[in-house]
């Protein structure tokens, strides 16, 4: 059974609803990209407590008006309490916003380009228990290094590990964690 949920109540709605379940839409992918560099550092627990807080913050995850924010707006998130207020961070995610806007003209969407680093396929580790998972993959390096060439900020492999799974590229819950086999889709072609 996963054990990282915890007794939170979100954090087990997260897990029993999204996690490992694969995504291929682009903005939620660009979510996760927010959020999950936004986590370095820190649990997952304080950046789902703030989720809410980010969408409000950051256009409800639309790259396109990320892309687009002043210094102005990196002032007033500054002084926002609804999310983590780091200045790197949130320049970063301003950068990534505008990377992620030239990988979906290049490729056509984001989607194609980062399940590339997994050959369109789930990878499952099929985990006997949470002990066996790893923070990092030849995969999350791969994606890491493409990510920082195109120019993303807060990418390291460890951060691309945890997008991975957050976002169905890779299945780490363990084996008798019911969710295992319903997140278990038949691969993509």
């Amino acid at each position: 059974m996963c054990t990282w949920p915890g007794t939170d109540k979100k954090m087990q709605d997260y897990h029993d609803t999204e996690w490992g379940t694969p995504l291929h839409d682009d903005r939620r992918l660009f979510e996760f990209l927010i959020l999950d560099a936004f986590q370095a550092g820190l649990s997952w627990k304080t950046i789902l407590h703030r989720r809410a807080g980010f969408a409000q913050s950051f256009a409800n995850f639309n790259a396109q008006k990320v892309a687009a924010f002043t210094e102005d707006d990196v002032e007033k998130l500054m002084q926002d309490t609804r999310i983590i207020r780091n200045r790197l961070k949130i320049k970063a995610s301003i950068t990534n916003a505008q990377a992620f806007l030239k990988i979906q003209k290049e490729f056509g969407s984001f989607d194609s380009f980062i399940w590339q680093f997994t050959n369109h396929q789930t990878i499952d580790h099929k985990l006997k228990s949470p002990e066996d998972t790893p923070v990092t993959s030849p995969e999350s390096d791969a994606m890491s290094k493409a990510l920082i060439k195109h120019g993303f900020k807060f990418v390291g492999s460890t951060i691309c590990y945890a997008f991975m799974q957050a976002s169905g590229m890779i299945n780490d819950h363990i084996l008798s964690c019911p969710r295992h086999k319903a997140v278990a889709v038949p691969n993509r072609a």
